[in-house]
């Protein structure tokens, strides 16, 4: 009987395996469809915009979804029509600065807040969450009159000078992002003798390029559609307008218009598609030479601890 038993629990049961292997497929097509459902429903409105962008005037005005001629001299008469070069160089000049002097200011409080230990630290960190919550708009009155006594306003100026004091969202998520790379590799750099300055540019910087990549990316992309700012500041001198202004200008003026009015869309959207997949590059690159250094570092780890039971066990 003994035999037969232990026959019969050794045997493979094939009803578990092929019901397993069901609930596998069946989480595979809804994950998939649920992904496909999302797609459309970003990829649609895009999709739309550009091909309104190609139509003509009248059939623009029609329920047509698809151009029955493509007018590729829409984007061509969006130039002729307002001045979108100036309106792009403003917008790439407050983002690029706004991005650099973001991380100039932000990278060093989120290592100092993620890697040192100094009294106050936590309570400096919940007042970054405080000012994570506090809607610009709260302070927008006396920051005007504030730069208006510079004699600033009109300008770029006041939306590009702020970021050198940081900005509280970057650093939450640069600190949260440091916080993951394991202490022994500033350890080690601080017994060979390096200050905390090396340890931050030499080791912390080179494997936290994906949170910095995404604090630039997030940055770049608050302050290219940034509409708010421009107009409180800069909305009383059309020369230092941004593309967000300049785009709700010409939709307010060509209003009928709306093949041209949506490729103005498509000129504004561009240079954000393309910094977008130039940036998940850099994420997918940074994430595995992160997750390469977390595999070494636990593989050195664990030798090291077999080394110290086996010490222990001699």
């Amino acid at each position: 009987m003994s035999v037969l038993e232990a026959q019969q629990s050794t045997t493979p049961k094939l009803p578990k395996l092929r019901s397993f292997r069901q609930q596998n497929a069946l989480a595979w097509i809804g994950n998939h469809a649920i992904a496909i459902v999302l797609a459309i429903g970003f990829i649609g409105p895009i999709l739309f915009i550009v091909l309104t962008a190609l139509m003509s005037d009248q059939q623009a005005l029609t329920k047509n979804l698809w151009p029955t001629s493509w007018h590729w001299e829409n984007f061509g008469e969006v130039f002729e029509k307002a001045p979108m070069l100036a309106y792009f160089g403003n917008s790439l000049l407050y983002a690029g600065l706004a991005t650099a002097f973001m991380l100039l200011s932000s990278v060093p409080v989120a290592y100092a807040l993620s890697r040192l230990k100094w009294r106050g630290r936590n309570t400096m960190f919940y007042l970054v969450i405080v000012a994570m919550l506090l809607p610009p708009q709260v302070i927008a009155v006396p920051m005007y009159v504030i730069w208006a006594k510079m004699g600033l306003t009109g300008t770029l100026w006041p939306l590009i000078l702020p970021n050198l004091l940081g900005d509280a969202f970057s650093i939450f998520l640069l600190r949260q992002f440091l916080i993951t790379i394991p202490q022994s590799y500033s350890d080690s750099a601080r017994v060979d003798g390096a200050s905390e300055l090396s340890i931050l540019f030499r080791v912390i910087l080179p494997m936290a390029k994906p949170g910095m990549a995404a604090a630039a990316l997030f940055s770049f992309l608050n302050a290219w559609n940034d509409y708010f700012g421009p107009l409180l500041y800069t909305g009383e001198n059309q020369g230092n307008w941004t593309l967000s202004l300049g785009l709700a200008s010409f939709r307010s003026v060509h209003q009928v218009q709306w093949n041209l009015t949506m490729a103005a869309t498509v000129l504004v959207m561009l240079p954000v598609i393309i910094l977008f997949f130039l940036a998940q590059k850099q994420f997918y690159r940074g994430h595995q030479v992160l997750r390469r250094e977390r595999l070494d570092q636990r593989e050195s780890d664990c030798s090291r601890r077999r080394i110290h039971l086996h010490h222990r066990a001699n």
